[in-house]
């Protein structure tokens, strides 16, 4: 499997750190913040099951640009292979 290099970018980790600091925040935000965060430095990449959400996410008209921005960040780390 190849490995993918991006990392989240600093933009992107501090809306992840707001939303989980968020009460309010829905828990797919947080779980999408989650796995932003974590790769934050590289290394880590996104797991199949949080790249299919993530997709989910993408393809639904009922969640909102903070939501959809996290998604992206997060597809965009899976490896590229899938």
């Amino acid at each position: 499997m190849s490995k993918n290099s991006k990392t989240t970018s600093s933009r992107v980790a501090g809306l992840a750190a707001q939303v989980l600091r968020d009460a309010d925040a829905s828990a797919i935000q947080k779980r999408l913040a989650g796995s932003a965060l974590s790769q934050v430095t590289q290394g880590k990449q996104t797991s199949a099951e949080m790249e299919a959400e993530a997709g989910r996410v993408l393809n639904s008209e009922k969640y909102n640009e903070t939501t959809k921005a996290l998604a992206a960040t997060v597809v965009s780390q899976s490896t590229l292979d899938r």
